[in-house]
């Protein structure tokens, strides 16, 4: 199922889920949830950011980094110059600093729109230099995942990401800084087996897809009949991976209570 809002008409839309005919200004004002069926639609990097931390506070860092084809993968830098392009962003994951709540953090914001936010070499990069950036100013780091998992097309040196990430925090865990992942819609793969499932604290938008592999795969696998709620943010918080489920308009405050519950942050220009 597509997490699109499709266009009906100028300043009309269609939700994705309960397929209702939404008004485009108040879907964009109830930060892109269907008022209807409660669906969370997708965000972009940017969209997140600006919903999320305080007011002209985001810095970003790392842009001057760039991905590269050492595989030299048939039509693979076609691919990425046409995603940097249409997002306006050099890779799938935008990282740097901002403020919550007044509390400085750094921060890594996924977008599945870049290539299904896929893992490669440099997305690897920001969330490990985020991490220590948070470790070494002994600030919270926030991480927004959305992911299908490793990008087939750099191979092993994708997979090798989720040591890379792994260690940086468990770098953070041992310095006392605290680290917060939030599972967006989908969180697959090798994100959710590397550096998201670890964070100190994990946070859940609604009825996003959390799993390994696909439900395709895993029947394919062999897997028996699943739940009705398999391979969702809901089975996983009953099963005791996610700490809790928040909705998008609750997110904001949600990480503002956490971070200055669990400390390691500082006023910023402190």
């Amino acid at each position: 199922m597509s997490n699109k809002a499709e266009t009906k008409s100028e300043g009309f839309l269609q939700c994705a889920n309960c397929k209702k005919i939404l008004f485009s200004v108040d879907f964009e004002q109830n930060l892109r949830v269907c008022p209807n069926c409660g669906h969370h639609h997708r965000l972009s990097a940017t969209q997140r950011i600006d919903i999320t931390f305080d007011p002209g506070s985001f810095v970003e860092l790392d842009r001057d980094l760039r991905s590269v084809n050492p595989l030299e993968f048939p039509e693979y830098a076609d691919k990425l110059a046409a995603a940097m392009e249409r997002q306006e962003a050099n890779d799938s994951m935008t990282s740097g600093t901002a403020t919550l709540g007044g509390i400085a953090v750094t921060t890594a914001v996924a977008d599945f729109h870049f290539m299904g936010g896929s893992m490669g070499s440099l997305n690897g990069e920001k969330i490990t230099r985020t991490l220590e950036r948070a470790r070494e100013s002994n600030c919270p780091a926030i991480v927004f995942c959305a992911s299908g998992g490793a990008r087939m097309q750099e191979g092993l040196l994708s997979l090798m990401q989720m040591a890379k990430t792994t260690a940086a925090a468990q770098r953070c865990s041992k310095a006392g800084v605290p680290f917060l992942a939030v599972f967006t819609d989908p969180t697959m793969a090798g994100v959710l087996a590397s550096y998201a499932s670890i964070a100190d604290v994990i946070l859940s938008e609604p009825r996003a897809l959390v799993g390994f592999a696909g439900l395709r795969v895993s029947k394919q696998a062999g897997v028996g009949k699943v739940p009705d709620d398999f391979q969702t943010a809901e089975f996983a918080f009953n099963h005791g991976m996610i700490d809790r489920i928040v909705p998008r308009k609750e997110m904001r405050t949600t990480l503002i209570t956490l971070i200055k519950s669990l400390g390691g942050g500082k006023p910023s220009g402190a």
